[in-house]
C-alpha cells in the first residue's frame, strides 16, 4: 500500500483546486474516523477518502471517466490493493456502472462524500464561518431544509442507517468531529 505522504503528492500533482483538495481531505478525516468505528485499517481508509475525488478535474466533463483515472494513475506508481481500487471505483458506479458499493468501506465513503459537503455549506453560513461553531443541531436543521444546499444528497447520506448500522444523527457527530480535528487544514 501506498504511503500517505506519495497520495498526497499523487492528489496534489492532479487535482489543483483547493476546495476539491479540501474537500478530499474532509473525506479522509471522516473516512478515518469511519476506520476506527469499524475496527478497520485507518491508513487504507484514510487513502480511499483522500484519493477519491483526485481525478475530478480531469474527468468533471466526462463523468463516465471519473475514478477510472485514478485508478489508472494509482496502477502507474503499483497501487494494485484490490479493497482500495474497488472502493475508489465505487464512488463513482453511477456513471461507470463498475463496482457499486458492496462493503463497509465503500458505503462509508459513499455516504460520506454528500456530508462532508453539507457540513462545509453549514459552516459557512455560520458568522464565524468557522467549525468549530458548527453543531449537530444546526446540521440536523439545515438537513430538513431541502433549498438548503439543494445539491447534497440526502439520501445518500442517509444510507448509512441501512448499510452501515449507524443512525444519521450519529454519522452526523462522527463525521463533523473528524472535520473540525482539521480545521486549520481545510480553512475552517
Amino acid at each position: 500500500m501506498i504511503a500517505r505522504d506519495q497520495a498526497w503528492q499523487l492528489l496534489t500533482a492532479k487535482l489543483a483546486n483547493q476546495n476539491l483538495r479540501r474537500h478530499c481531505l474532509s473525506v479522509e478525516a471522516v473516512m478515518r474516523a469511519l476506520a476506527k468505528h469499524f475496527q478497520a485499517d485507518t491508513e487504507k481508509w484514510g487513502l480511499v477518502g483522500l484519493l477519491h475525488d483526485g481525478d475530478y478535474e480531469v474527468s468533471k466533463d466526462q463523468p463516465q471517466k471519473h475514478t477510472l483515472l485514478m485508478v489508472e494513475w494509482l496502477k502507474e506508481i503499483d497501487e494494485n490493493d484490490p479493497e482500495i481500487i474497488s472502493a475508489i471505483l465505487s464512488h463513482n458506479f453511477a456513471h461507470t456502472a463498475q463496482n457499486p458499493p458492496q462493503n463497509q468501506l465503500e458505503w462509508s465513503l459513499n455516504c460520506c462524500d454528500e456530508l462532508t459537503g453539507l457540513i462545509v455549506a453549514v459552516t459557512l453560513v455560520q458568522p464565524s464561518k468557522k467549525l468549530i461553531d458548527v453543531t449537530v443541531e444546526s446540521i440536523m436543521k439545515k438537513w430538513s431544509q431541502k433549498a438548503f444546499a439543494a445539491g447534497v444528497h440526502r439520501e445518500q447520506i442517509a444510507a448509512c442507517e441501512e448499510r452501515l448500522g449507524i443512525p444519521v444523527r450519529d454519522f452526523v457527530t462522527l463525521s463533523l468531529v473528524a472535520m473540525q480535528g482539521i480545521a486549520s487544514e481545510i480553512g475552517l
